[in-house]
């Protein structure tokens, strides 16, 4: 939710967290922190009276009126939720509510909406060419039922779209056709990566696993990465008033004093998110009765004590 929020609105984290509190607040959504992307197996019963409520989207439901919802596996999943599910509206009306809440609230409607509609189909194209014995490839894919999708319209994107060549569009083509086709020549350089923005940080900091050698550790990162959905606005919030980073237009640029700070910390471990992968083992291992957290503790002054020798 903040990173699409982020992406569409320009909104920050905090304020997108701030703005679903207060819907929750007004009754409109459910409990706002969560970490879970599931809904429980219980709430599926109640699913379609939500729908039937939100009647200022019933253009973008007319493929499920009289139909009965499907239960999928992807959505529904109670063993995926912990303290709370997913976030979802109530069915409440809502009236009188400010842009910010209206355009996250418009969010969270609309995917409701989307996960009860049917898959998005495509079919995927290769067509290859031979230029005097060169061989050449172009891959991408055609759009069928648009499913989900015709609940978005023209902005619908889905969360594994990106700019990879085999996710562009390709005209038809019949199998063995073949034809004459001048090729274009484009001379190119490869760019520095683009700087971070709060929806870019927002998702390194959800899969920083990806980032640790550690098969074991990586392993356990891969549900929660850096700090929780929950926490994660807090995190770049403290970044920005301790003057670690400011925002330039919609970029995050680090400060001299940020950047000083990184080359002040000499030990890599505390710069690294393996530390934030030991820690979630450790405390997995805590769960499992196979480590104790008078031990976490003793080993964590331990290791602070060291590195204020080694630092100081």
């Amino acid at each position: 939710m903040q990173v699409e929020c982020n992406k569409k609105f320009g909104y920050s984290a905090d304020t997108t967290l701030k703005t679903i509190q207060s819907l929750y607040e007004k009754k409109l959504t459910t409990y706002p922190r969560v970490d879970a992307r599931y809904l429980s197996d219980d709430i599926y019963p109640k699913c379609q009276k939500i729908l039937q409520n939100l009647i200022l989207y019933n253009r973008h439901k007319e493929q499920l009126d009289g139909k009965p919802l499907p239960k999928s596996n992807r959505v529904f999943n109670t063993s995926k939720v912990t303290d709370h599910h997913a976030v979802i509206p109530t069915g409440e009306q809502s009236n009188g509510l400010s842009k910010y809440e209206q355009n996250v609230y418009d969010l969270i409607a609309m995917r409701f909406i989307s996960v009860f509609m049917p898959d998005c189909k495509y079919a995927t194209t290769t067509v290859l060419g031979d230029v005097e014995g060169v061989e050449f490839k172009a891959t991408g894919k055609e759009i069928l039922p648009e499913g989900w999708k015709a609940v978005y319209g023209k902005s619908a994107k889905d969360d594994d779209d990106d700019d990879r060549e085999e996710d562009n569009t390709l005209p038809s083509f019949a199998k063995g056709e073949s034809g004459s086709h001048r090729p274009k020549v484009v001379q190119k350089m490869t760019t520095p990566p683009k700087p971070y923005t709060e929806a870019t940080l927002l998702q390194a900091m959800e899969t920083a696993g990806k980032m640790v050698d550690n098969e074991e550790l990586r392993t356990l990162m891969k549900e929660n990465g850096i700090g929780r959905p929950s926490s994660r606005a807090g995190i770049i919030e403290t970044l920005f008033r301790r003057g670690y980073v400011v925002r330039n237009k919609n970029t995050l640029v680090a400060t001299p004093v940020g950047i000083r700070l990184i080359d002040l910390i000499k030990d890599d471990i505390l710069k690294s998110p393996e530390l934030t992968g030991q820690w979630e083992k450790k405390l997995c291992d805590i769960e499992a009765g196979k480590y104790t957290s008078h031990q976490f503790v003793a080993e964590l002054e331990e290791k602070l004590r060291n590195i204020v020798r080694n630092e100081y």
